[in-house]
């Protein structure tokens, strides 16, 4: 998101002026964008811890199957 600094903006021909309620509907925005990241980087974070935890579960019976493997003892 960019913000506006000047009170005034020109490009090439065009020019606009930025307004108090230009400005304060960008803050909203800027707000309301790290409001949505928040949310989803609190989602990826569940869905990763439950990523983490399966991958543990998977390698310690990984684990266990290899050393019962290496005294003789297989999985019926």
């Amino acid at each position: 998101m960019t913000t506006i600094t000047l009170p005034d903006v020109t490009t090439g021909t065009l020019s606009a002026a930025a307004t108090g309620l230009d400005r304060a509907l960008l803050r909203a925005a800027s707000a309301l964008d790290a409001h949505v990241l928040g949310r989803v980087e609190r989602r990826a974070g569940v869905a990763f811890r439950r990523a983490v935890s399966a991958h543990s579960a998977a390698d310690g019976i990984r684990r266990d199957a290899t050393a019962r493997a290496a005294i003789g003892i297989l999985p019926r």
